[in-house]
């Protein structure tokens, strides 16, 4: 733990009410779900045993309640202390009611979002003081116990340290403040060694100022407390002694009287130095617990007796934190705008967002200073500086003024609020539950009002004295505070302002609204009648009817529903935004129906294939949720008959009736983990479909000449060299390179003075196929051999493991063979050709090399096949027959290989952000000798290890359509390079293009993580004092590794070093050349074996 980050053995929040329980324990439940509390602890949501308690008596129960679970997880039928000398306890105190959140303080949303959270959320201010306690302010502790408020913004640096040798006791958290604004709050008195003397609270300035540290600022009570295990023990055997056992739920379960204990000034205070045993015990203090009565009083002067006697030996000491800072939520409204609202210089809000999780039609119309949280606002909705919206859905034309605090307000609001000057009002809509009747409520108040204040003694309503109200309304005091309530303690908060029930009519919030008063509508009476004839509640009578879980379920309803928004938007506008966080919530919070209909309709309204692709992968990714890590891996076959007709539709390119088709399948797969992740599957097979049909439109860019046909039996050859990514591979992969663009800086290379791939073509006088396919030497030459008389025969060409596909695709793609078509393969080989062909293909390198073989040597095939059945076509037309081929044959691929491998020397390619999608090369002009300097330093070094490319490429290609940020950057990071490395060969700067090579080298790691084995690491290592720079080709995980050396011709002196490094497996070395001839079609006047 030393150093490290907190991981919660448990977890417990306390809570006034017990009707919120099951609502707040569902809310830490979804927030270990998303693995935002650590691994797995013991969450429990405590209702405090009365309501009274206070801060001391909520503590001791809530351990009690820890350590009770604790002692039955360890197998011990009676609680015991033991149990604490491990375990790492975090106590959350939710505290009172609070007026501007109907679920209290620590579920008041911030305006905040967390890009990088695995799953995405609204931010509560528990989240802010969890991730605040877990990652800065705990870290490093020793087992024990933390307490924490709940009731106050804190914010410390993030690299804060606490120093936790030779701890012992219990230990405050303090945070600086100004002696103005301890005047309200608590302080700690401690000397220079950091032991506490005294706390004050509420104190005068000159008790404060004994407290003033070297910073001139004083230490404040924040609300937080650790507790050793040795000290949270000693706590916890108060709780059999009386009267403190009434603080916990046995005791009140035994008949105790309840007592109400504070925490800082019951509990914590008895071990302050400077306090003495007789002044403790009176209480005769600001903060500490007073009984309404004698017997009450005398309980609690026994309470601290007992706690003196356990706990005053306990050293208390304090860690004071000099950048951190503190708010209280106070009851007041202008400090609750100001705490959710930005402003400059405070270093709290500075992460704050104007529009956090919420659509927003029209954003220009939000003023800096403002923020919209968890909303909808459609349609011109204005809102001024200053001013808060949180879970609303609004509909312009709409104008929201300075100070205002919109809260919980639905569509049919905005009607009555167009008709109301808003300006510095609170507004908030209510769940509510009367009698096991739900409906909603609406209070209306004034930016500047103290609820606390007396009406005849200063108070205000709407930021107005009430005799102002009175007779600007008509309304009487009468009709606000009945006889029983002395004028001496009628206030806002307990004014029968807010209508609740109507006889024969509904209510909304303008039955609230016209207590404003408004120049297009001055109250009349039949409005003072109407609200006089309503069922009317103050705010201390309505808090009591608070349905904290149909709240806690409305906003997640519209954090949803503005997510299905933002989905759309992020879809239809190719935004680079994440959507996988998204996903992931819904997976958890039971959205998924919600977002699987979402996904749906944008995949089958999309005329562009590559969104309806993105949507596709989507929907992959929320099914792999729902099945929480079960079912097996997300790679696997996607040919299961039962999706064939969905497929079929999006081969023909009927997009909407295919999604509608998967839509209707998905239904049947989603009861199990097994099933759910095999439709995932299908549902990238479907993607990978319309991948492909976007690939097919670069098919515009391949234009073919007739020429003459050659005559029978005489070869048509094309050698081609191998190729060497030098820098931006990936970028060149569908659909990455249509949807961001690409650039691919390759050099065509021999390879140990030969061109090593190459195809040959003939025609035959028999109206068959032959097919002849020669691979690999280094690892032992595999040979297939195949003859086709039949267009059964031909079929599995899009199987790429099934023998000789490639060679068969290239038959169709050249059109030398037509599936559809009604004659037999014979027929049609001797009407257009008059007679078959044999065609003959080999590759020296091995297989998995990362040199870029296989599309490669498809184009060798495309190139002989061309003009063997009497056409001609350029290499660019040549580059994009590839893409058609690898499409075809469905190993999808990019365009890099064949660039690298047809196209002669250094070149960068470059694909732009667009369909149809089009590659241009730029052949690099180099310095005059700059090749054979190149060809000196340049070595490859085969690895022994077998690349799998076929994985790398599929969790490549899920994580760009779930636009994983890491992976977008990461895109742009691989285009930037290959500028640099262009530029690089253009000045001959060797030094400069190592650079280039080994960033290359990270960036793919970072693409696609696990392509390095270990031996390659090893190799790498030894080698690097050595080289300007190294990489492995093509996408790693095995082949071939490629490296520029400082010293030229330095075969030798690397082959002794890896010699005599450990665990490197069979490697060897070879020399490249830059081929600047590139490859050529040769008519052969003779047999010719490769």
């Amino acid at each position: 733990m030393a150093g490290g980050e907190v991981d919660w053995t448990v977890i417990v929040l306390t809570c006034q009410h017990k009707d919120s329980v099951f609502a707040f324990q569902k809310e830490l439940e979804i927030r270990r779900d998303r693995g935002s509390l650590g691994r797995q602890p013991i969450l429990l949501t405590v209702e405090d045993p009365k309501g009274q308690v206070g801060s001391g008596g909520a503590t001791l129960n809530a351990l009690l309640v820890a350590a009770e679970h604790l002692s039955a997880r360890a197998g011990y039928t009676v609680v015991t202390s033991d149990v604490l000398q491990k375990a790492w306890i975090l106590i959350l105190h939710m505290g009172r009611d609070f007026l501007f959140d109907d679920c209290s303080r620590a579920f008041t949303c911030l305006p905040l979002e967390e890009p990088a959270a695995p799953a995405e959320a609204l931010t509560c201010n528990l989240d802010s003081l969890l991730a605040t306690l877990m990652h800065q302010v705990c870290r490093g502790s020793p087992p024990g116990v933390w307490v924490s408020s709940t009731d106050m913004l804190l914010t410390v640096p993030i690299m804060t340290e606490i120093d936790w040798h030779g701890f012992q006791g219990v230990r405050v958290i303090a945070v600086p403040g100004s002696i103005s604004y301890a005047r309200q709050h608590g302080v700690y008195l401690a000397d220079t060694q950091g032991v506490v003397q005294d706390i004050f609270y509420q104190s005068p300035e000159d008790q404060i100022r004994q407290c003033v540290g070297p910073d001139g600022k004083v230490p404040l009570v924040c609300g937080v407390v650790f507790f050793s295990s040795e000290a949270a023990e000693q706590l916890l055997a108060t709780h059999v002694i009386p009267p403190l056992d009434a603080c916990t739920y046995l005791g009140l379960d035994s008949g105790a009287p309840a007592i109400q204990l504070s925490l800082f000034f019951d509990i914590l205070l008895c071990m302050a130095q400077g306090v003495s045993e007789e002044a403790f015990v009176k209480g005769q203090r600001p903060g500490m617990g007073s009984g309404d009565n004698v017997q009450a009083a005398g309980s609690e002067r026994s309470a601290r007796s007992v706690l003196w006697k356990a706990l005053h030996a306990v050293p208390l000491t304090m860690a004071y934190i000099p950048e951190g800072c503190y708010d209280y939520m106070t009851m007041s409204a202008s400090d609750h705008i100001r705490h959710l609202t930005p402003h400059p210089g405070n270093a709290r809000s500075k992460a704050f967002r104007k529009v956090a999780h919420s659509h927003v039609a029209e954003p220009q119309l939000l003023a800096e200073g403002c923020s919209v949280t968890n909303s909808l606002l459609e349609g011109a909705v204005k809102v001024g500086p200053g001013s808060v919206i949180q879970h609303c859905r609004l509909k312009g034309p709409l104008e929201i003024h300075t100070g205002c605090l919109l809260t919980g307000l639905d569509v049919a609001s905005s009607v009555a609020l167009r008709s109301y000057l808003l300006r510095d009002v609170v507004v908030q809509g209510h769940t509510v539950r009367l009698r096991g009747i739900p409906c909603k409520v609406f209070t209306l108040s004034g930016h500047h009002d103290d609820w606390q204040s007396m009406a005849e003694e200063g108070g205000t309503y709407l930021n107005r004295p009430w005799s102002e109200f009175f007779l600007r309304t008509g309304i009487r005091s009468h009709d606000l505070w009945s006889p029983d309530i002395p004028s001496s303690r009628r206030c806002l908060l307990n004014a029968r302002l807010f209508p609740v029930l109507h006889a024969s009519e509904p209510l909304g919030v303008g039955d609230v609204l016209w207590l404003v008063g408004s120049p297009l509508s001055p109250p009349g009476a039949e409005q003072l009648q109407r609200w006089r004839t309503s069922w009317r509640m103050s705010w201390e009578e309505l808090k009591g009817s608070l349905d904290q879980e149909a709240e806690l379920a409305a906003r997640r309803a519209t954090f949803f529903l503005q997510a299905q928004s933002k989905t759309k938007r992020v879809l239809m506008e190719h935004s680079n935004c994440s959507l996988l966080p998204l996903i992931r919530s819904a997976a958890l919070e039971g959205y998924h129906k919600a977002m699987l209909e979402t996904l749906d309709q944008v995949a089958s309204m999309a005329k562009d294939p590559g969104v309806a692709a993105r949507s596709l992968a989507c929907i992959a990714d929320l099914l792999g949720c729902l099945a929480k890590g079960e079912g097996g891996l997300r790679s696997g076959p996607a040919a299961n008959a039962a999706w064939a007709q969905a497929f079929q539709h999006l081969e023909k390119g009927d997009i909407l009736e295919g999604v509608k088709e998967l839509a209707k399948e998905r239904k049947k797969w989603l009861d199990r983990p097994v099933l759910l992740v095999r439709a995932a599957r299908h549902y990238e097979g479907a993607e990978q479909i319309l991948v492909r049909q976007a690939v097919m439109s670069s098919c515009q860019f391949i234009s073919l000449r007739l020429a003459t046909l050659p005559p029978m039996g005489r070869w048509l050859r094309a050698a081609c060299p191998a190729r060497i990514d030098l820098s931006g591979g990936w970028s060149d992969t569908p659909p990455i390179t249509y949807e961001h663009g690409g650039a691919v800086v390759d050099l065509a290379v021999l390879v140990d003075g030969h061109r090593p791939i190459g195809a040959q073509a003939r025609r035959i006088a028999e109206p068959e196929l032959r097919l002849i396919s020669r691979s690999g030497r280094l690892e032992g030459e595999m040979v297939v051999e195949l003859v086709c008389r039949d267009l059964e025969d031909l079929r599995d060409y899009c199987q790429p493991h099934a023998p000789g596909a490639l060679l068969k695709a290239a038959l169709i793609c050249t059109h030398i063979v037509d599936l559809a078509s009604q004659n037999s393969l014979q027929d049609q080989l001797m009407e257009h050709f008059g007679g078959g062909f044999e065609l003959r293909t080999w590759s020296r390198l091995p297989h998995g090399s990362g040199l870029g073989t296989s599309s490669i040597l498809a184009g060798a095939v495309m190139a002989s096949l061309y003009q063997a059945s009497g056409h001609s076509t350029s290499v660019e037309s040549l580059i994009h027959a590839v893409l058609h081929l690898e499409q075809v044959l469905t190993t999808g691929g990019g365009w890099q290989d064949q660039v690298g491998g047809l196209v002669p020397g250094l070149k960068i390619g470059r694909s732009k952000p667009q369909l149809p999608l089009k590659v241009e090369v730029e052949q690099i002009t180099v310095p005059e000798g700059f090749i054979h300097t190149l060809n000196e330093h340049l070595l490859l070094l085969y690895t022994g290890k077998t690349r799998l490319a076929r994985n790398l490429l599929q969790d490549v290609l899920r994580n760009w359509y779930a636009r994983l940020p890491t992976i977008v950057q990461n895109a742009s990071a691989l285009v930037n390079n290959a500028e640099e490395c262009a530029q690089a060969l253009r000045q001959g700067n060797l030094a400069l293009l190592g650079k280039c090579m080994n960033h290359y080298w990270l960036q793919k790691k970072n693409m696609a993580p696990g392509c390095e084995p270990l031996a390659v690491r090893r190799m790498m290592e030894v080698l690097q004092p050595h080289v300007y720079g190294q990489s492995m080709a093509g996408a790693g995980g095995g082949g071939f590794l490629y490296v520029l050396t400082k010293e030229p011709r330095n075969q030798e002196a690397l082959q002794r070093i890896l010699m005599e490094t450990e665990g490197l497996g069979n490697f060897s070395i070879h020399t490249v050349e830059v081929d600047t001839a590139g490859f050529q079609i040769q008519l052969l006047e003779e047999d010719w074996e490769p």
